[in-house]
């Protein structure tokens, strides 16, 4: 049996391309601001504790349709005043792809500040110091030595907070984004099937859910290779 989307279901699978693209872009933002935060509240340095402080409590202590609008929204005015002191005068505009990548990897970091954190400190003194007696310096032992167990400690952590932001991604379209959600309330306006369409919608969202699951359970099992596990 075929369920008759009155030719919207090719809308519905560019929105979900534009939703993955939203959700992984976010990611990767998120996991650099992750690290980046995690450092900081790890260093000794206690400026940097502070700015990761600020960063993780402001974020988190802000719902996430509240950071897409206020990026929405007020980065167009922040960054018109920025360009008015350089003499530029003509409108700068955010899209609403820039900003929900900016919101939500704000959020996604936020959060993954805190999952790194705790894979830092789970990490024995012992790597260190053998890191150290073996002449690596900073750079080379965070990539060599540290970077892989973090990423292995963290990752199912980390899964689940991408988890999440799939299904956030939903928010952005309240600014205008053409993912499933913009793209079924479209169809919804036209042929006044509401049921249909955000049924449709989120078979959509759960099967990029499984299908994210999947290869989060992948890379977790190609991350603990060779770990003996006693």
């Amino acid at each position: 049996m075929m369920i008759d989307l009155h030719g919207y279901g090719s809308q519905l699978l560019l929105g979900a391309q534009v939703t993955v693209e939203l959700a992984m872009s976010s990611l990767l933002v998120g996991l650099i601001l992750g690290l980046l935060g995690a450092s900081a509240k790890l260093s000794r340095f206690r400026l940097l504790q502070w700015l990761a402080n600020g960063y993780t409590t402001l974020i988190r202590g802000i719902p996430e349709l509240l950071t897409v609008l206020i990026i929405y929204f007020g980065a167009t005015t922040v960054l018109m005043g920025i360009a008015g002191w350089f003499g530029y005068e003509e409108y700068i505009e955010i899209g609403p792809f820039a900003a929900g990548v900016t919101a939500l990897g704000l959020t996604f970091g936020a959060y993954a500040t805190e999952v790194f954190r705790g894979a830092l400190q789970s990490i024995p003194k012992g790597q260190h110091e053998a890191a150290i007696a073996l002449g690596m310096g900073s750079m080379r032992k965070f990539y060599r030595i540290i970077l892989p167990q973090v990423w292995r400690i963290a990752l199912p952590g980390i899964g689940n907070l991408f988890l999440v932001l799939l299904k956030d991604t939903a928010l952005v379209s309240v600014v205008g984004l053409d993912d499933i959600m913009r793209k079924a309330n479209i169809a919804v306006n036209n042929t006044k099937e509401p049921f249909l369409f955000y049924l449709a919608a989120a078979f959509m969202y759960l099967a990029l859910t499984v299908v994210s699951m999947v290869v989060v359970s992948y890379f977790e099992k190609r991350a603990n290779r060779g770990l003996h596990r006693g």
